[in-house]
């Protein structure tokens, strides 16, 4: 048996779909004898329960599980990585590059990786500042990407490269997606980057939409500084997104400064779980048109 005596469940805020689920997987566990601390995004699901702060699942949980799509399991990994609490998604989403239990396998599934067999695996993660006239006013961390794009606006973006201190490029382009192994298959797959095995310490950058079609992604070591700068002449509104969660808005002459976290998350998946097993069924791979 493993040590997952107290189980913490997140779930996607205000999706009455998932009330159901969410009653049928509290009281299987409980069945089973565990203490189960309910997120507060649970509240509107499950109003008569007893809801705990994020902050208590971190500190008390031993292992916590998802109920939703990547951007729950997004929203949880930031909160939690920095505990070590190990992850377990059940994917009520669309694709579930994350969540990867499949809603209707998730009460079995879930007594197996309870019973102690799993597999585990570290996710590598970011963490960025925007420094505007040497101050920080923004620190985030990311799972997929930091996202550098125009604000509502079909216009350019002006922004110079740096990486580890060296120039890289000054580019006009609709912005930059600097993305983890796990968020290569997110944002920066759709501006046209490679999927990187999520096991590599790389850090991929990826030009969105450049004015110089030479302008093309670029995979780094993981333990590089990267610093973009936007152009003191940039004259298009500008923004950087952590995860498409959170956004801050950018001024000329704003820096991010991105790194990788010295924290990974940790995943926890069924043992016939494959990587790429997972990539053919969600990208499709081989389907007859």
């Amino acid at each position: 048996m493993t040590s997952f005596q107290t189980i913490g469940i997140i779930t996607k805020r205000g999706d009455v779909r998932l009330a159901e689920p969410l009653a049928q997987l509290l009281q299987h566990l409980r069945a089973h004898g565990h203490t189960v601390l309910l997120d507060e995004s649970a509240q509107e699901l499950l109003p008569g329960e007893a809801i705990f702060p994020r902050a208590f699942l971190a500190k008390d949980a031993q292992l916590v599980i998802v109920l939703g799509g990547d951007g729950t399991l997004l929203n949880a990994g930031r909160s939690l990585a920095d505990h070590g609490v190990p992850l377990l998604g059940v994917n009520h989403g669309r694709l579930g590059f994350l969540t990867d239990i499949s809603a209707d396998q998730m009460l079995p599934t879930i007594d197996t990786v309870l019973s102690g067999k799993y597999i585990t695996e570290s996710r590598s993660m970011l963490e960025s500042q925007v420094i505007r006239n040497g101050e920080i006013v923004t620190a985030q961390d990311s799972l997929n990407d930091v996202v550098l794009h125009n604000h509502d606006v079909v216009r350019m973006i002006e922004f110079d490269t740096f990486v580890d201190g060296s120039f890289v490029n000054s580019q006009r382009a609709d912005g930059l997606v600097v993305a983890t192994p796990t968020g290569s298959t997110a944002y920066a797959l759709s501006a046209g980057g490679p999927i990187i095995s999520p096991s590599l310490a790389v850090i991929l950058l990826v030009p969105i939409c450049p004015h110089m079609l030479s302008n093309r992604p670029i995979v780094i070591d993981a333990h590089a500084n990267i610093e973009i700068i936007l152009c003191e002449r940039n004259q298009t509104a500008a923004q950087v997104a952590f995860d498409g969660q959170a956004t801050t808005g950018l001024q000329p002459g704003d820096r991010i400064r991105i790194k990788q976290k010295e924290t990974a998350l940790r995943l926890l998946h069924p043992t016939d779980y494959d990587h790429f097993h997972l990539l053919r069924a969600k990208l499709r791979w081989g389907e007859q048109p």
